[in-house]
């Protein structure tokens, strides 16, 4: 198994690897890989020669950032200086960014090296698969039959395959947590508006900014929760001269946790073959000592609040150049209230309860499926199911914008990565970091 993002970059400070040695050989395993087409284009030559500049710093002893010289990958949708953007549209096929996301910035300056890019769906408009005219299809490296899941399923099986130490992607429709779970790997969705969107972005001019990130967020997948916690404390905050700290997990040890759990609901039902392993998982935090509390938060109706979520994506798109929406404005305000009302019951559930434990999807990685949209359906133990009740699961959190991640907690009885999702207080994205890594043990 490949070493973690944190782990090598401390092998690197201390002298044990070179970021060269690193890089060449993360290199090679893209160059050799013709068959999960995660990782589109790469920059080889710059990226060792990132990787001399972090030997010599470390030789010259100079201070250095906590992913230095640990050669990474980013979604094809982030703007990287000299590098394709193009969405997965042949509309921007010739696109070169000529300036660096914020995100891309930040990452550089704790010492990553983005070697290349990650494949996405067409404009990451499925979130549940990801394939372009320009770059292919992603393939799951535990079955080349099956989805990695969209739309950043090219990061999470770069990761899973052992093509990237770290990734970034985006979140709008469980994008980041969709492919983690499905690939067997780590995914963070942050508090909303914790990691800036500069440069994340459809080819063009850059964007005004907006105060509606709400929905759409950005964070990290990795091969550890340790290695979350590191992205995130490198690219979260606003701009200078603000300052900004990670909140610090509210336990250390996971028997003082007191955790929500949810395992199945009607509006989504849970497989057998994920069902079995997240029961397991949940008898394993009870034996763990910490406080189990069963149940959805008091108040809150989830096919309300998944409702509620689908209604919020139409806004989104509508604000961002889609169909029109058809609401009026206090059918708008109506939506802005529900939504508001929702983060509150959640928070006040907070208040007693830690994190949520539940599916981060019903289903494990199913095959690939080139059927119109409306369609699909997803075989499972209990018959088909809708393609689109994958959002089920993931909305809440959205919804709200607390922060969320997928966990890899097991496999099914095929060999299928099986993930459960963990939901956090607001703006205490740690506390559901610091739970998966205890955990995870």
């Amino acid at each position: 198994m490949m070493t973690t993002a944190t782990e090598i970059a401390r092998r690197i400070r201390a002298g044990e690897v070179t970021s060269r040695e690193v890089t060449e050989q993360l290199l090679a395993r893209i160059a050799h890989d013709h068959s999960v087409n995660a990782v589109v284009e790469t920059r080889a030559e710059f990226a060792l020669r990132c990787a001399d500049e972090a030997d010599a710093a470390v030789a010259d002893e100079r201070d250095v950032g906590p992913l230095h010289g640990v050669p990474m990958t980013i979604k094809e949708c982030f703007n990287v200086a000299g590098l394709h953007t193009t969405w997965g549209n042949p509309a921007f096929a010739e696109y070169v960014a000529d300036r660096d996301a914020v995100v891309v910035e930040r990452l550089t300056r704790a010492g990553a090296i983005i070697v290349g890019k990650s494949n996405v769906h067409t404009m990451l408009a499925d979130f549940g698969q990801t394939t372009n005219e320009i770059y292919g299809r992603t393939n799951n490296p535990a079955d080349l039959t099956r989805t990695p899941g969209g739309s950043s399923g090219g990061g999470a099986a770069a990761l899973a395959a052992a093509l990237s130490y770290l990734e970034y992607g985006s979140d709008l429709v469980g994008s980041i947590r969709l492919p983690a779970a499905y690939c067997g790997v780590y995914g963070l969705k942050p508090t909303s508006g914790l990691v800036p969107l500069q440069g994340f972005q459809v080819p063009g001019p850059p964007e005004v900014p907006n105060e509606f990130p709400n929905l759409s967020t950005i964070g990290p997948l990795a091969r550890s929760a340790a290695d979350l916690r590191t992205a995130l404390r490198v690219t979260g905050g606003p701009p200078p001269p603000y300052s900004w700290e990670l909140r610090r997990s509210r336990h250390d040890r996971l028997a003082d946790f007191r955790v929500g759990v949810v395992t199945d609901h009607p509006a989504a039902p849970v497989s057998r073959e994920v069902g079995d392993v997240l029961s397991a998982t949940v008898d394993r935090i009870g034996r763990s000592g910490a406080k189990i509390v069963e149940g959805w938060p008091d108040g809150v109706d989830p096919s309300d609040q998944a409702e509620a979520f689908g209604s919020q994506v139409e806004l989104f798109f509508a604000l961002h150049g889609g169909e029109p929406s058809p609401l009026s404005l206090a059918e708008v305000i109506e939506q802005e209230r529900r939504r508001m009302s929702a983060r509150m019951k959640w928070q006040q559930y907070f208040e007693e309860v830690d994190v949520l434990v539940c599916p981060a999807s019903f289903t494990a990685a199913f095959r690939h499926d080139e059927r119109p949209f409306e369609e699909r359906t997803i075989t499972t133990s209990y018959g088909e199911q809708r393609y689109d009740a994958q959002v089920f699961w993931i909305a809440h959190a959205s919804l709200t914008g607390h922060p969320a991640l997928s966990m890899p907690i097991g496999q099914t009885p095929d060999g299928l990565p099986v993930g459960a999702q963990v939901i956090g207080p607001w703006h205490e994205d740690d506390t559901a970091i610091t739970f998966v890594e205890l955990l995870a043990g």
